[in-house]
């Protein structure tokens, strides 16, 4: 430890010197769109993937307390020695079925089902075509895996078309289309029609990553998929618990039949990781059946999405366009996104600046997310605060701080 201290310090200051420290503040409440922080004040939170907010919602809660009562605090062990529950078969048939799949298998995050999806697939004689900005999952998955590898510019079908392309010509045996169904630093959403029609036109499969759109995205809130039109064509999605679905924690890849089977069999992270605990099996179920029941919370989401955006961009912030409940407020300066988070935490609004390696350098952020849990008076106050914040520090249009 003596000979790496100093290398590390180093580090730390270089990170701190470059305004790109990350605090992380404490809370000593349930998540909500109120939450107490640990020095006893109380914020509207603006940051938090609760979409639909399900996270503190009383079915869910009940559910977690009646399968803790029945099921217990954990299994202690993995699925394939004595760790699946006929709670974890429920949630898997519910899930499958909500996204139009045969078959799911749970994870301990997405982050592991991303990780443990592409190596049992596939080999060095196979190919993996990523979109540029895919989550950093995606990018450790496919490290894992041994199939050669091509990188397309974001969102660029002509150049997705070029790599299978080469695939072809390099006589790949098996080809793979890997992307966000939401990236999430942008809310920009994958143009999956076009996707699929270039993975069938090039016998290729589509894995897509839908963490920020299962629950709450498509008509009726089944993702991506489903807002493109293209439910069975899609062929893997992977996604998360700890959002839209109850905010929890665990992920999931929903797929074809066979390849479930042998994800079960060869995946590392699913062999090698303790079961999801029965309290928040039963939490995810319930909120899954509360998204199937009713579109109502998807309903409100959009309307407190569109108010935020709309409110925002009239006050002269820059925000791309889009209708997604994910709202990056650009800023571009590293030390602006988080001195204005910094500014509005003290104006009783939670949010966090976004910068380096988050988001490319030069990029810095706020990124706002909206939920289904927020009231219209507190959207009216965060617009407020932002305008303050926003005019203080003089990062408005130059037109709006004229008016």
């Amino acid at each position: 430890m003596d000979t790496i201290r100093p290398q590390i310090e180093a580090e730390l200051e270089a990170i701190r010197g470059a305004g790109l420290w990350k605090d992380e503040r404490v809370l000593a409440s349930p998540q909500g769109p109120v939450v107490r922080l640990a020095d006893g004040r109380e914020v509207l939170v603006f940051c938090a993937n609760n979409y639909l907010g399900l996270s503190s919602h009383p079915e869910v809660i009940a559910a977690a307390h009646r399968a803790l009562d029945s099921h217990g605090f954990g299994l202690s062990s993995v699925r394939f020695i004595c760790g699946t529950q006929d709670l974890h078969k429920t949630l898997e048939k519910k899930l499958a079925d909500f996204v139009g799949l045969d078959d799911a298998i749970l994870y301990a995050a997405c982050f592991d089902a991303n990780g443990g999806v592409f190596e049992p697939l596939l080999s060095e004689d196979d190919a993996i075509i990523s979109d540029a900005l895919n989550h950093a999952s995606i990018i450790d998955g496919v490290r894992l895996c041994k199939a050669q590898r091509w990188r397309y510019e974001h969102a660029n079908l002509a150049d997705l078309e070029r790599c299978l392309k080469e695939a072809d010509e390099n006589q790949c045996r098996q080809k793979l289309i890997a992307t966000d169904g939401v990236f999430s630093m942008d809310g920009h959403v994958a143009d999956l029609a076009g996707i699929c029609d270039l993975a069938e036109r090039h016998r290729a499969l589509v894995m897509v990553d839908d963490c920020h759109a299962t629950g709450f995205v498509g008509p009726n809130g089944r993702g991506s998929a489903e807002l493109a039109g293209v439910m069975g064509r899609v062929d893997i999605i992977t996604g998360t618990f700890g959002k839209a679905l109850g905010g929890a924690l665990g992920g999931f890849t929903a797929a074809r039949r066979e390849i479930v089977a042998l994800l079960r069999q060869r995946s590392r992270p699913y062999l090698f990781s303790n079961t999801l605990p029965p309290a928040v099996v039963g939490g995810c179920i319930a909120a899954l059946d509360l998204i199937s029941k009713t579109g109502e919370l998807r309903q409100r989401l959009m309307r407190n999405t569109q108010t935020f955006r709309a409110a925002l961009s009239e006050a002269g912030f820059e925000i791309p366009k889009g209708d997604h409940p994910i709202v990056p407020i650009m800023l571009y300066d590293e030390r602006a996104a988080h001195e204005m988070a910094r500014r509005l935490l003290d104006q009783g609004i939670y949010v966090i600046g976004f910068s380096f390696p988050v988001v490319p350098k030069g990029q810095a952020r706020i990124r706002v997310q909206l939920s289904a849990a927020h009231e219209p008076e507190h959207i009216q106050r965060a617009v407020a605060a932002f305008t303050r914040v926003g005019q203080d520090l003089g990062v408005l249009k130059a037109a709006t701080r004229q008016r």
